[in-house]
């Protein structure tokens, strides 16, 4: 199989942004599902179906555009019982914009996104932007990154490698995106059920 580059967070990444949360602190076992980048129609509809079908709960980070193009979508997740969270409105690079603009962005974003939640688009983010975000938003990162985005990678070598990484505690990141539909629409179910089979609990960031 095709090694997946930084499916885990490298450790050094958690002790230079120790007030990010990475991964949560539990002796049970918990997983927190995660889906970036929507709502869109091509998948978040399909998600919302699919986890409704499984009695599973996750949080949605939404682009504040897509909101703002899809509303009804953005009040669905909300209505079934999922959390929603802020990843800017138009799915910024913290490393290539300066603080003003990032921050402004997630302003914006703020507009049509009600949460205290946010992440950082590609896991870019500043320490200066941060420290803005910080008194307002916790920041939520991830333990498991599914790399359902790549092109390179089959949905089975997807499944397998996120498999092969959740722990106790995996915040598990996917993608609600046209790019990532292929591997995210096997790998997610399947995931799902390996893991309600090895009696794990999906829950909600907070």
């Amino acid at each position: 199989m095709r090694k997946l580059r930084w499916l885990r967070a490298p450790g050094i990444f958690k002790l230079l942004l120790p007030n990010f949360v990475w991964r949560y602190n539990t002796n049970h076992k918990k997983v927190y599902l995660t889906f970036d980048d929507g709502p869109i129609p091509e998948s978040t509809l399909w998600t919302l179906d699919m986890l409704r079908g499984k009695n599973v709960k996750a949080s949605f980070f939404c682009v504040g555009d897509n909101v703002r193009k899809y509303p009804d979508l953005y009040r669905k997740i909300i209505e079934e019982g999922h959390v929603v969270g802020n990843h800017t409105f138009n799915h910024l690079k913290g490393w290539g914009n300066n603080t003003q603009k990032y921050i402004e962005n997630v302003i914006m974003a703020s507009e049509y996104i009600d949460s205290k939640l946010f992440r950082p688009p590609y896991g870019q983010i500043k320490r200066s932007q941060a420290k803005h975000l910080l008194p307002e938003y916790k920041i939520i990162m991830w333990d498991v990154l599914s790399g359902d985005y790549r092109q390179d990678i089959s949905p089975e070598e997807c499944l397998n490698a996120v498999l092969k990484k959740v722990r106790t505690g995996s915040i598990i990141l996917f993608h609600n995106n046209v790019k990532s539909e292929k591997n995210m629409r096997y790998a997610v179910p399947h995931l799902i059920d390996a893991l309600l089979a090895e009696e794990y609990s999906f829950e909600l960031c907070h």
